[in-house]
């Protein structure tokens, strides 16, 4: 790589400045509360996230947040009305 690269002063071309899609620090650092729960799940389950977890360097619980939420998140386009079913 010792060749050197030869700039020269062409036009461009059509360009298009597009608007800033970052999030901002203080959104990357944004933490959802949490509630604290008691659930009871199959030791299987839990044998299969601590596995996975070790694998990945988490934690199993943050595992199973994160699952919990994107079942959640994939539900809310299609939520129905929480009143009486008939």
């Amino acid at each position: 790589m010792s060749a050197k690269i030869k700039y020269t002063d062409e036009p461009l071309g059509k360009v298009q400045v597009v608007a800033d899609f970052l999030p901002s620090p203080a959104e990357l650092a944004f933490r959802e509360e949490g509630v604290k729960v008691t659930l009871a799940l199959s030791k299987k389950s839990i044998e299969f996230f601590k596995s996975e977890a070790t694998k990945h360097h988490t934690q199993y619980q943050r595992m199973i947040r994160r699952l919990i939420d994107a079942y959640v998140d994939a539900q809310a386009p299609t939520r129905r009305s929480t009143g009486p079913r008939a």
